[in-house]
């Protein structure tokens, strides 16, 4: 019974932990399992000619962080829809179709090939990185900050 409190004792100090350290600084988890930065493409412009489109690199960037906010806004969005949607059961409501289809993608069977790989002493499965992100990050102000001057105190 005292093993049984343990555990789950433990198990919610983990959950909290982690649920602690998504909402405190979620992108901290994520950027420190990712390597800093990758090299450019061997495609990307000059320093000279990107210089001379700096202010339409801004508004596409600034695009595309906009873009990608409300990509995710979106899917959060389809999160919170779907945990009532997966547990309807197919049919009609009001003016909605609510049905469950087969999906026409794919993907590799990792657990099969890993046990292929075993049975035939081929060792590990290769793996290989997936691209590169594009991560654009918007500065609210580019302003430099001046330390306030000192005050200067008097002798009377």
């Amino acid at each position: 019974m005292l093993d049984l409190i343990t555990r789950r004792t433990a198990r919610a100090a983990r959950a909290l932990a982690d649920a602690v350290r998504s909402v405190v600084a979620p992108a901290a988890l994520v950027r420190d399992q990712a390597p800093a930065t990758v090299p450019d493409p061997a495609d990307v412009l000059t320093p000279e000619e990107a210089a001379a489109m700096a202010e339409e690199i801004e508004t596409a960037a600034t695009a595309y962080a906009d873009a990608a906010d409300l990509a995710r806004a979106g899917d959060r969005g389809k999160r919170k829809a779907r945990k009532l949607l997966d547990r309807v059961p197919a049919g009609r409501y009001g003016a909605v179709l609510v049905e469950r289809v087969q999906s026409s993608r794919q993907t590799p069977d990792l657990d099969a090939i890993r046990a292929a790989y075993k049975a035939n002493g081929l060792g590990e499965v290769p793996m290989r990185p997936c691209a590169a992100s594009l991560r654009v990050t918007v500065a609210e102000e580019l302003t430099e900050t001046t330390p306030a001057p000192a005050p200067v105190l008097v002798a009377a």
